[in-house]
């Protein structure tokens, strides 16, 4: 039976083949990191021009998103990711997007032309170093963030589009 989800492990398997990898996955080939290990965060300027400081996410639960404005599967993926984040960051559910676009002002006009509001900035070679993005697109991984905002400890890994219900089953991590 063909049905989105299916689609999602057959593009898998072909970039888990070196295939689709070069198109769907521009960037680091990182594995996904493990539910209980340890991830730094970096500071670093977002597409609107704001600094994005780690210290401010500390205790909080973060979901970290790479994603790109010429990904279709971002683009089905991402108004679900903003209405996660609207409805729950009083909640203490904190979004960094990270976005692989080769130029800062494609992503920022993306964002801005569909009203994304969650704090979004570029995989600089330098947060790269720091935060690499793991293979595929779009991918998810969120955190529990230790209290001094330095690091956060791995509680969810996906890479390849997430269903609706399943990015908002994001909050039973908050």
């Amino acid at each position: 039976m063909f049905n989105r989800r299916n689609l999602m492990h057959s593009l898998a398997a072909l970039a888990a083949a070196g295939v689709a990898a070069r198109v769907w996955a521009r960037g680091s080939d990182s594995p996904l990191p493990k539910p209980g290990s340890s991830l730094p965060l970096p500071a670093l300027s977002l597409l609107d021009g704001r600094a994005w400081n780690p210290a401010a996410v500390g205790g909080k639960t973060l979901v970290v998103y790479w994603w790109a404005s010429w990904c279709p599967f971002c683009a089905v993926q991402s108004p679900h990711i903003e209405a996660l984040w609207r409805a729950n960051r009083a909640r203490g559910l904190e979004v960094l997007a990270l976005s692989i676009d080769s130029k800062p002002e494609a992503a920022a006009t993306y964002m801005k032309s569909k009203g994304y509001s969650f704090p979004a900035g570029m995989l600089t070679p330098a947060v790269a170093k720091v935060l690499p993005k793991p293979a595929g697109l779009p991918v998810v991984v969120v955190l529990k963030v230790a209290l001094d905002g330095r690091s956060g400890k791995v509680i969810f890994a996906e890479a390849g589009e997430m269903f609706p219900e399943d990015v908002e089953g994001l909050k039973k991590y908050i």
